[in-house]
Order: structure tokens, then sequence, then C-alpha cells
């Protein structure tokens, strides 16, 4: 199937994706309060950036497969379960996710962080069950190790931790560099990389190149959440406006200057368009992505 911008290929991986997911919790045994906040979550609502990842980077290996799909929703049920968490009092304490309220404030505490308990496992079912003709067992293998390090303590909960410790104390630009490419980078270059793996014929080079775009707009995508949280307003980001500076975080604009972080903002999306340049026309979609995520506006 081709696409001829942004918005067609993001409504089709969105539809993908949220379709997959429904059936999965649908079909969980719980059909309460448990699946209600599971689908709360992780159905309703949100740009679908990542799993778009995972169709754009398999587009650019030159396959588009319905195998994606399990993929693409394992991505997305992960990164469902992190925003439940962080949005939680003993992390970040926010009361809005997607301009709705947080999901422990939609239903309570102990019923969010089960959730999230629930959507994390939900991610690594949906990829050892994903074995199938056009995915082999070792494929799956190696994409749940894949996710399971970005998850984990080499990526998104010790991008947390390191959140947490920087609260009320400054850090250079390399430490925040280095917080935010496991906070919020590790997925996305998780997700790049189960849709190149998907491809049994990729290249070493090939995923180097792709790894390093994810890399570029993982920061990217960061940097321009500190700007909105300067130049954004509550509506239209959907989460309180000024928060990262009402809980003493370190910014890119705090720390650069505004000026500074949107070329950091420019720099970056060079480099992410810039390593896929050897995919041609496939790779459209990932820099139709790029594009998308320097100049979001929520």
């Amino acid at each position: 199937m081709n696409f001829d911008s942004l918005a067609d290929f993001l409504s089709h991986s969105q539809s993908r994706v949220e379709q997959y997911l429904n059936t999965a919790i649908s079909q969980r045994r719980d059909s309460g309060v448990l699946s209600q906040a599971m689908a709360y979550s992780a159905v309703q609502g949100g740009k679908r950036v990542r799993a778009a990842l995972v169709y754009g980077a398999a587009r650019a290996c030159g396959i588009d497969h319905p195998c994606l799909d399990p993929l693409a929703a394992a991505v997305e049920a992960l990164h469902a379960y992190s925003l439940i968490h962080d949005d939680l009092p003993a992390m970040d304490d926010d009361d809005l996710r997607r301009g709705q309220p947080s999901c422990h404030l939609a239903f309570d505490e102990a019923t969010a962080i089960l959730a999230g308990d629930a959507l994390q496992a939900l991610a690594f079912e949906l990829l050892a069950q994903a074995q199938g003709p056009q995915l082999s067992a070792s494929q799956c293998l190696t994409m749940v190790s894949c996710l399971a390090k970005a998850a984990g303590a080499q990526g998104m909960v010790a991008g947390q931790m390191l959140d947490m410790a920087a609260e009320n104390d400054a850090v250079n630009l390399a430490q925040l560099e280095q917080l935010h490419r496991l906070k919020t980078g590790a997925l996305i270059v998780a997700s790049v990389e189960l849709g190149a793996l998907a491809q049994t014929q990729v290249s070493d080079a090939q995923l180097d190149h792709l790894r390093d775009y994810a890399m570029a707009i993982g920061l990217a995508f960061q940097v321009q959440d500190d700007i909105l949280d300067i130049e954004g307003d509550t509506h239209t980001l959907g989460k309180a406006q000024g928060s990262d500076v009402l809980n003493h975080k370190s910014t890119y604009p705090a720390l650069l200057g505004m000026n500074a972080a949107k070329q950091r903002l420019h720099d970056l999306h060079e480099q992410a368009t810039g390593a896929v340049s050897e995919f041609g026309s496939n790779a459209a979609p990932l820099v139709w992505l790029a594009d998308f995520i320097v100049t979001r506006q929520h």
C-alpha cells in the first residue's frame, strides 16, 4: 500500500494498531475494571508514533505484512504502561494525560499500578506469540530481548530513575541527553529495531543507520517537548503547560537558551533524515515522522 502523506500513513498505522490492541485487551479474562483501565490508557487517544515507527522501519526494509501488528501493539502497550506509572503521585504526579485525567485519577492508584503492570506483561506476550509463517521463533526471541532491554534497567526504568534524581538538581547537557536517551529514546529505538528485525534480510549496516535515525528523533522528541512546555498551552498539549518548570526539571531551553535549543532540534532532524537517505523512497514515512516530531504542537 502506498501513502501520499504523513496523515495517510499515521491514520493507517493508528487504525491497525488500535484494532489489534482493542482485540488483545478485550480477550483478557478480566472484563471489569482492570481491562477498562488498560483500554483507557492504551487505546483512547495518542499519536501512535511508536507504532508508526515499527511500520515505517519495516517499510524502509521492504516489507509490510500483518505480522507487524503485534509488534506495533507491543510497543504501544509498553508505552502506555510507562505513562501510567510516570503519572503516579510517587513519580511525576501528573493529573492530565492526552487531555484526560491520568489513569490513577480516572480510576485509583492501585488500579493504575495494576493496569500498567498488565500492559507491560501484555507487550511481551504479544511478541512471544507473534511467531508464524512470517516470523520465526528466533526472530521473536530477538525482539523480546530488544524490547526488554529498552524497558528495564538499561532503558526506560533507568531513565525515569535519572529523571527523578535530577529534580531540584542541576544537570549538564551530557547528563540530560543520557537521561532522555534512556527514558524516551530507548523505546523509540526499539520500535524501529522491531520493524527492521521483521525483515530476515536486513543487514547490520541497515540496522545501524536505522538506530542512528531513531536515536536522533528520540532526542528531538524531547527537545520539542521541552520547547512546547514553555511555548505551548495546556489545552493543546493535553497536559499541564509549564509542568517542567514547576517541577524544577532540567530542560534544553533552561540549559541552552531557547534559540540554541531550537538549533539543536534542527540539527537532530538533519541527522535523522540523513541516516535513512540510503533507503530511498521506502523511507518516506520515516522522513515524514522526523518532520512531524520537530514541528508537532502537542
